[in-house]
């Protein structure tokens, strides 16, 4: 099983001899207050290691499994969708820089240095929790990309499909390793940027319920209730799941012609999980009467 750590450090100090790296956070209160991480952080150019580290910090480091160069592959991992969006190698001072400044930081074996992910391109990742796997040889880095991961612009680095090399002359090279999800989201997407084509022959359900939204919330209602009725007559668990997935699909449409991702609707439900309803529900009505 893969072991969070980020959650239970409450602070991390790193001292070096030209940057200062002073970092206060936790999941939980502190000093008495429960807030938002407060980080000062200088670009690191060479690796230091006269370095001083909290305690905590010092054991989670000595637990992990570093090759006979001292590293680790470190994995980053969008919070919210789940992709993959690259992998690179961490040593000790990476990962404590990582968790000190909660930017994704990662070492660079052709130029012997750290390096922090965006720290050219502003295109940071913004760590949420830190992982390591069964065997600590591996670290995974869970946080939200402040824009596209690779270098060449896609949001990952991982979007080449093999199978699509192997089976088309020319491969694609640009269809993203998508969960279920978010290939439906994809789908979606592609059939609204088709309705500015001519069509011929029916359209498909996908297009009718974008070309008319009395349509889409119509049956957005009746899946929702379909749901519903599964728990007052008790159906069994594949009826509730092949109801939720209708209602998913139709709520999707609904997305994809407001233009809203998933992923936006995934980053309120997170920032909900240390929030009571009763805190949310009165935060919204705050937000309404304001706009009003």
């Amino acid at each position: 099983m893969a072991v969070p750590y980020v959650h239970m450090l409450q602070s991390a100090t790193v001292l070096r001899k030209s940057n200062l790296y002073l970092s206060h956070y936790g999941c939980g209160k502190f000093n008495g207050k429960r807030g938002r991480p407060h980080v000062a952080f200088a670009s690191i150019q060479q690796p230091d290691r006269n370095i001083s580290i909290d305690p905590k910090v010092e054991l989670l480091l000595d637990s992990v499994k570093w090759d006979n160069k001292g590293l680790a592959v470190a994995i980053a991992q969008n919070v919210d969708t789940g992709a993959i969006l690259m992998q690179g190698f961490a040593n000790r001072d990476a990962l404590a820089t990582t968790i000190s400044s909660r930017k994704a930081t990662f070492y660079s074996r052709s130029r012997s240095t750290l390096w922090t992910k965006g720290e050219t391109s502003n295109n940071f990742i913004n760590i949420q929790d830190v992982f390591l796997d069964c065997d600590h040889d591996s670290i995974i880095y869970l946080g939200k990309p402040d824009g596209p991961t690779c270098h060449t612009g896609s949001e990952t680095c991982y979007y080449t499909s093999v199978f699509d090399s192997l089976t088309e002359q020319e491969a694609k090279g640009s269809r993203l390793a998508l969960t279920s999800l978010y290939a439906l989201e994809s789908t979606i997407s592609q059939r609204k940027a088709e309705l500015a084509e001519r069509e011929t022959g029916k359209p498909s359900w996908t297009k009718r319920l974008l070309l008319d939204h009395n349509l889409l919330c119509s049956k957005i209602r009746e899946e929702a209730d379909e749901l519903c009725q599964t728990l007052e007559n008790n159906e069994d668990k594949s009826r509730v799941a092949s109801e939720m997935a209708d209602v998913l699909y139709h709520a999707m449409v609904l997305l994809g012609k407001r233009e809203v991702k998933v992923e936006d609707v995934l980053e309120v439900l997170r920032k909900r999980f240390s929030q009571s309803g009763i805190e949310e529900k009165r935060s919204r009505a705050s937000q309404k009467s304001e706009q009003h």
